[in-house]
């Protein structure tokens, strides 16, 4: 299997929007942007295009609109680089990336109970495989 296409800053901000907002034309991806800066609508549609190159998106006609949609869910574009993220600056340490991931990150409210819940079920699907060996 060929390796991936990767997507730059841009593209996965662009990608983001349309896992979280499901189909969206240019303008509502303008809208949703989560960096805030403004964009023109020709650099969001040359991005989605670029997307659509790379074989991350696709698009439909509705009315006179070209509406956008993932290929890919976010798990198989995310996790061949959050692999090389691990491997390349944490030198394969989960906890140090989570720690680093703390670090800078604003915690809000709820995130911690959200995070014990992922690792406790890490901790449970661990158990379920030792007992496979």
């Amino acid at each position: 299997m060929a390796r991936q296409a990767r997507p730059s800053e841009l593209e996965l901000q662009v990608l983001g929007v349309l896992w979280d907002r499901g189909p969206s034309p240019v303008r509502d991806v303008i809208e949703a942007m989560p960096d805030g800066k403004e964009r023109a609508y020709t650099t969001i549609l040359s991005v989605l295009q670029v997307l659509e190159k790379k074989g991350l998106v696709r698009h439909t006609r509705q009315g006179q609109a070209n509406v956008y949609y993932p290929k890919l869910k976010r798990g198989q574009v995310l996790a061949p680089l959050m692999k090389d993220l691990l491997r390349n600056a944490f030198g394969g340490s989960p906890a140090r990336a989570l720690q680093s991931l703390l670090d800078g990150a604003e915690v809000k409210p709820g995130d911690l109970e959200e995070i014990r819940k992922v690792i406790e079920q890490a901790e449970n699907e661990f158990k379920r495989g030792e007992g496979e060996g």
